[in-house]
């Protein structure tokens, strides 16, 4: 009887044990599957570099917004040795990188901007196909620009995003911050032939929605996809040191103004829907073509820093569908113009 009962206490206590490891894997298993689905990154620079790509595949994945065959991939970063202004060019992917620690509120060369990075627009400092890369840069600069109505080079164009995305003052054209961003974004663009576009540069084209992008619906996905990184209120997360954010503020003081080319909705669309919450990439996307709209939308209706527009587009009826201030060359509302439907004006601009 002894025996037998410490036969039953053992089995008893081996049951227990494999009941309790059994929970943990499952708990692990849960955790995993919630941090991969929910949109919490661990940190900005992860998600970053999170929508670098693999090399091309034979075949893209069923659900991707491209297919990866013939995409554009920047030179491997190891090829800088051999370059003559390799120095320069690696400067110039640090300023991309790290715009703030060396030319933010608190930046050690010069305080002229506002705390964002570059590569928060243009994703692992402009290397990320679909996600606003340089790829294109130096074969289409200098050229022509219907915003201005002027030849505008490299320089004008990083200056344009300094007084814009980042809210901030033009950098000296002849500062050495100037030339090594210049020459970083002609070293990844080195192997374009001059004039035309890669595939993949740029932003995605999401497809347009026959109704208006709606904010209300907007707040629902951003507090479900993006509060947890970017914050209830969209002020982002700031490093402790001062030195830029962990993530960036989307709205507010500190944040892009309108006079950028997030503010478009169309392009906030288009870089969400390739690379954001973490995790998403091009060839994986987690938000659906409504929700990236309406997410654009939500963000892009609340207050942000202003910017005096009054010399952009001279010529009125070369103005982008989405771009939110009149007057206009057809007769469509600002409310139409910011949050769609698109197509009445697209029709109007082709003349139907």
């Amino acid at each position: 009887m002894e025996k037998q009962g410490k036969s039953f206490l053992q089995l008893l206590i081996s049951m227990v044990a494999l009941l309790v490891l059994t929970t943990v894997l499952v708990a692990v298993l849960g955790f995993a599957i919630f941090i991969s689905t929910s949109g919490v990154a661990p940190s900005f620079e992860a998600e970053m570099t999170a929508a670098v790509s693999e090399p091309a595949m034979a075949k893209a994945p069923s659900n991707s917004l491209m297919d990866p065959v013939g995409m554009w991939l920047p030179p491997a970063w190891s090829e800088v040795e051999s370059e003559l202004n390799a120095d320069e060019i690696k400067y110039g992917k640090e300023l991309i990188a790290n715009t703030a620690e060396y030319l933010g509120p608190n930046g050690k060369v010069r305080k002229i901007s506002n705390g964002l990075n570059c590569q928060n627009c243009h994703l692992d400092a402009g290397r990320v196909p679909l996600g606003n890369n340089y790829g294109g840069v130096s074969a289409n600069y200098p050229k022509v620009r219907n915003r201005s109505g002027e030849l505008e080079d490299i320089p004008k164009r990083i200056n344009d995003c300094f007084e814009r995305s980042l809210n901030g003052e033009a950098l000296e054209l002849s500062s050495p911050e100037m030339k090594a961003m210049v020459a970083y974004m002609e070293w990844l663009g080195k192997d374009t032939p001059k004039g035309e576009k890669p595939k993949g540069v740029g932003l995605y084209s999401v497809p347009l929605l026959d109704r208006a992008a709606d904010p209300v619906k907007g707040k629902t996905v951003y507090d479900r996809q993006c509060a947890s990184c970017h914050m209830a209120d969209g002020s982002g997360v700031a490093k402790l040191d001062g030195t830029g954010y962990v993530y960036p503020p989307l709205w507010g003081d500190h944040s892009y103004n309108q006079g950028a080319g997030l503010f478009r909705l169309s392009r906030f669309a288009g870089y969400v829907k390739a690379n954001m919450p973490f995790g998403a990439t091009y060839e994986n996307p987690m938000l659906t073509d409504e929700e990236s709209w309406d997410v654009a939308a939500y963000v892009n209706s609340l207050e942000r820093p202003s910017k005096n527009l009054s010399g952009d587009w001279p010529d009125i009826s070369k103005k982008p569908m989405d771009h939110p201030f009149g007057p206009y060359a057809d007769p469509f509302t600002e409310e139409q113009h910011k949050f769609g439907p698109y197509q009445g004006i697209l029709a109007a601009k082709e003349g139907k």
